[in-house]
Order: structure tokens, then sequence, then C-alpha cells
């Protein structure tokens, strides 16, 4: 059964009892990776295997999250800044403990790419955030993991430079 959880607001990414906070740096320039991140939002399985859905509402306004093993969040969008920003807080949820959560993406022009952060801000019981801290290097394993697939969908494959594949002659 889906609980509420204690509505915050944008500042919480920022003061939440526990930030876990990730970045990776991508080829993709900043207007691709915010797309696929803030306005494509159903393929985000696609890339995030974690998520098994993603659906937007109110004219995106907010969104459904299903996770993989059934956990299920119910999100209102804090922030929408087109290549800088996206930012969401958890209003319903059927995961145990947590009592508030609200995640950021953060993007910067990086040379022709992008570097992401994505910070994952919480609140709950003394043996929640310790979990969670200690869930933490998990959870950067599958935001790198993430980050690269999202990466590889959105650069083009590059052709290899000539004289690094042999070709062999063609015969009969």
């Amino acid at each position: 059964m889906p609980r509420r959880l204690r509505p915050v607001e944008l500042d919480f990414t920022a003061v939440a009892p526990v930030r876990l906070a990730f970045e990776a740096r991508l080829q993709a320039p900043p207007p691709a990776v915010y797309r696929s991140i803030a306005v494509e939002v159903g393929s985000l399985p696609a890339w995030f295997t974690p998520v098994a859905s993603a659906v937007p509402f109110d004219d995106g306004a907010r969104r459904t999250i299903r996770l993989r093993g059934g956990v299920r969040f119910e999100e209102t969008i804090l922030a929408a800044e087109p290549d800088l920003r996206y930012a969401y807080r958890v209003d319903l949820t059927n995961a145990p403990a947590v009592s508030a959560l609200a995640e950021e993406w953060a993007l910067a022009p990086e040379g022709a790419g992008t570097r992401l952060r994505w910070t994952m801000a919480a609140d709950g019981p003394a043996p929640f955030r310790a979990g969670l801290r200690l869930a933490s290097p998990g959870l950067g394993l599958s935001f790198r993991r993430a980050a690269a697939a999202l990466d590889r969908r959105l650069t083009p494959a590059r052709r290899p430079s000539p004289g690094s594949v042999r070709e062999w002659p063609r015969t009969g």
C-alpha cells in the first residue's frame, strides 16, 4: 500500500540528512542528455536498467516510476530547466522506512559533452539512513552504468580510423 512521504522542496537536495551524489562525463551534449532525462521520460528503462517503467502525467508535472522488484514512486517535478537541471520529489511510495526523498540531475557542458551529476537526498529513521549510506557503492555503480548506456544511446557510433581495421582482400 502506498505511503505519503513528507513533501520537500528543491533545497532538500542540499540539506537532507543523507545525500548521495555521483558524477559521470558523457560525450553527448547537454540538450540530448536533458531530453532523455526530462522530456522522453518513457525512455528511462532503456538506459537505467533498475527502472521497469516511467510514465509522465499532468502534462509532465508528475510521473510514476516502477522499479524492477516492485517498488513504485509517484513523483512531483520540482525543477525542469532545459539543459541544466531536472529534479523531483517522491510523494507516494510502497518502499519501507523512507520519510522524504528527492533527486536532482544537474548537467553542465564539458567540452562538446556533458558532466552529469545525480544527487539522491533522503530522510528516514536512523537504520534507513545507515542502510542508504551503505548502499552508496551499489547506487554509484548503477548510476555509472546508466550514464554509459545513455551515452551509447545518444552518441553515434564512430567509424574506425583509417588503418585501424585490417581489410582482407575479397575472394571469389
